[in-house]
């Protein structure tokens, strides 16, 4: 085996702009769906796209057009280091250079147009983010929620009873690494959640059809499960404990008295920390103003002990 060293494309690229390349994002679209780069897409990033063939450059332009980032600049590096090397300049909302060189790295100057989605980095985007029928874990106890499930890089997350998909949508935006798998047998709410994972970036969110216990046999081992609908439904608790690895997380949210009950019931067996979520927001009242209640959450939040054992906790009295 000869090898002979090279500078690299993205080397090239940012040689040829004058781009600092620590600074500047990487998302590869080769093998990958084109909706992979909307979780990049924020004003003023700059980005390198490595096309998958001469196609990407429009159909990139497309997406931007359709996000708001019709203003972008986009520059068309081919054959980069080559006799044949060559570059394309020109707006994404102006772009006319069809298809080009089907080797090619796509530079992108993002920047945003009036009106175009902003999509923080913290978790708990807007509600309004997500494509849904109601049932959707709202912004703030969202956040709660994803605090304490803690996503890490390269972990597993199931989302059981998943609605929109909001929560493991999320869990995989924290890192490029992160995975995620939605268990839902709602046809519309799959189809729900199939938007939104292209919408926001994270399309290879895995989307099993289906409801738990049942849908559950066969999957990846998780690092952590959020059961957001189905908490009362027999057997999924203990499913999901039975299929978590040791160390990991779990997290029920519940709304209804009869799930905050199971809630209750299962910290009594197997430990953990359960805290209520009471929000309210401010609405008109005549001319006034008012506080309205939002139902509360019942959050339980437990580890499943490193060495195996069935996380049987005995409360002791406490000093008074």
């Amino acid at each position: 085996l000869r090898v002979l060293p090279a500078p690299s494309s993205l080397s090239l690229a940012a040689a040829r702009l004058g781009w600092p390349l620590q600074d500047v994002a990487t998302v590869s679209l080769v093998g990958r769906p084109l909706p992979t780069l909307n979780a990049h897409l924020h004003d003023g990033a700059r980005i390198f796209v490595l096309s998958a063939d001469g196609r990407t450059p429009a159909a990139l332009a497309e997406l931007l057009n359709a996000r708001g980032f019709g203003a972008t600049r986009m520059t068309v590096l081919e054959h980069l280091g080559g006799a044949l090397e060559r570059c394309i300049d020109g707006r994404a909302d102006q772009w006319s250079a069809g298809d080009v060189a089907a080797l090619n790295l796509i530079a992108l100057e993002c920047r945003a147009t009036e009106g175009a989605p902003r999509l923080p980095l913290t978790s708990g985007l807007p509600d309004d983010a997500f494509r849904h029928d109601g049932q959707l874990t709202k912004r703030d106890v969202r956040a709660i929620t994803l605090a304490r499930l803690a996503p890490t890089p390269g972990e597993l997350l199931w989302d059981v009873g998943a609605g929109s998909g909001s929560i493991g949508i999320e869990w995989m935006r924290a890192h490029p690494t992160c995975r995620a798998i939605a268990i839902e047998g709602h046809a519309e709410r799959q189809r729900f959640i199939e938007h939104n994972r292209d919408a926001l970036g994270v399309p290879g969110l895995q989307l099993v059809a289906g409801r738990a216990p049942d849908a559950l046999e066969g999957l990846a081992v998780p690092d952590a499960v959020f059961i957001g609908g189905g908490v009362t439904v027999p057997g999924v608790l203990d499913a999901c404990w039975a299929r978590l690895r040791d160390g990991g997380r779990l997290v029920a949210n519940a709304v209804t008295l009869q799930g905050e009950a199971m809630l209750v019931a299962w910290r009594e067996q197997h430990g953990g920390t359960l805290t209520r979520i009471a929000l309210a927001d401010a609405q008109p009242l005549g001319g006034f103003d008012t506080w309205r209640q939002a139902l509360p959450i019942t959050l339980l939040d437990v580890t499943k002990p490193a060495n195996g054992a069935n996380g049987t906790f005995v409360d002791s009295p406490q000093p008074s």
